[in-house]
């Protein structure tokens, strides 16, 4: 009998089972493979937009950050730091006023008694030294104060862009410049010369009085011994505040009792409606205070002012000229011309050589530079 063979069909299935599956799971492991990629390549896209969208965004807001800030340094260095200084000179030249002191002895000669006249002599020595070395101290302490300010300023802005600040706010507080206390904190650069002035002139008119006790009259001074004289004066001021207390002549002690001072100035009475919003106001002072009592502030006034004494010298050897003999020229002489210094110490910052000279100075540089980077603790 004949046995039934398999059917051709399946029989070749039989055979080729396994290849076929075999065949058929590539195919479809590559189709599966092909969606996977196409879906990745789709989403490596979508991503790349929605990372070109933040980059344009964060363009936009850093542009608007680097604008905010030019303008703040803008508003310092056109605005602030001249009016402040020029008032700062106004103040100075009132409350050291030598005029009549000179008239005196112009206009008592025969009549003064030489008690008199050594006693006006004296009171010329002292308040000369008082007026150069004060706008000398002054002059240095507010142009190093401003830059603290927007530097600090600066650091607000990125911080609040690196935090997610809003661009439309951003803008904004731009356009008016009234944000965040921005503008109420830069107009304490006028503390010094309407409220800290007075107390500071006190104060060295004390230290000048001390260092030239000793130093007569008739005794002939060479430029160093000026120079030198003049450190000392500062020096002793310095001593003569404890602790940090000299930073009480250049920023506010406390944010309140300055708004009310600041709506009493603007209208003539203590009108509460006019109190600024003193909560970023006090933060920004208080870091300004941390920073003015650091070491590295301290040492970059020393640097600055011993610079400035160099550029005084400098100034003084060039009026003397040739009449100063080797051993120097009597102290009784110089005084006029000690006295005359203090103008070219508070002219206005665009033509002040003694602020460009700080401003250019590498320590000086450096200290903004790592102040900006390293922002004191918050307290």
């Amino acid at each position: 009998m004949f046995q039934l063979g398999s059917a051709p069909g399946k029989g070749f299935w039989a055979r080729h089972r396994w290849k076929m599956l075999l065949s058929l799971g590539v195919a479809g492991a590559g189709y599966a493979a092909y969606r996977f990629y196409d879906a990745h390549q789709k989403q490596l896209v979508r991503v790349e937009q929605r990372a070109e969208e933040e980059r344009a965004a964060d363009e936009i807001i850093k542009n608007q950050l680097e604008a905010h800030f030019e303008k703040v340094q803008r508003i310092s260095d056109t605005t602030t730091l001249p009016f402040a200084m020029h008032y700062l000179r106004s103040r100075v030249m009132e409350e050291l006023d030598i005029s009549h002191l000179t008239e005196r002895l112009l206009q008592g000669k025969g009549e003064l008694t030489p008690e008199d006249k050594y006693e006006t002599w004296e009171k010329i020595k002292i308040l000369s030294f008082t007026r150069t070395v004060s706008s000398m101290w002054a002059m240095t302490l507010l142009s190093l104060y401003v830059r603290v300010q927007v530097t600090i300023l600066g650091r607000h802005l990125y911080l609040d862009f690196a935090r997610g600040t809003d661009g439309a706010q951003l803008q904004a507080e731009s356009d008016t410049f009234s944000g965040n206390g921005h503008k109420d904190f830069l107009g304490t650069a006028d503390y010094l010369a309407t409220y800290g002035i007075t107390a500071l002139i006190r104060q060295m008119q004390h230290a000048a009085t001390e260092i030239l006790k000793e130093k007569q009259l008739k005794d002939p001074m060479s430029m160093d011994q000026v120079s030198q004289t003049m450190l000392q004066i500062s020096e002793q001021f310095m001593s003569l505040c404890e602790g940090n207390s000299w930073i009480n002549f250049l920023v506010p002690e406390n944010a309140n009792r300055y708004a009310q001072l600041m709506a009493v100035s603007s209208s003539g009475f203590d009108d509460s409606s006019l109190l600024m919003d003193v909560g970023k106001l006090d933060q920004l002072m208080t870091e300004t205070r941390i920073v003015l009592a650091s070491d590295d502030f301290r040492n970059i006034m020393d640097m600055s002012l011993r610079k400035v004494a160099d550029l005084v010298i400098e100034d003084l050897r060039a009026q003397v000229g040739a009449a100063l003999p080797p051993s120097g020229l009597p102290l009784a002489k110089l005084l006029a011309r000690v006295a005359q210094l203090s103008s070219m110490l508070l002219e206005e910052p665009s033509k002040n050589k003694h602020i460009q000279t700080i401003r250019s100075m590498p320590e000086v540089g450096l200290f903004y530079t790592f102040l900006y980077a390293n922002m004191p603790p918050q307290t």
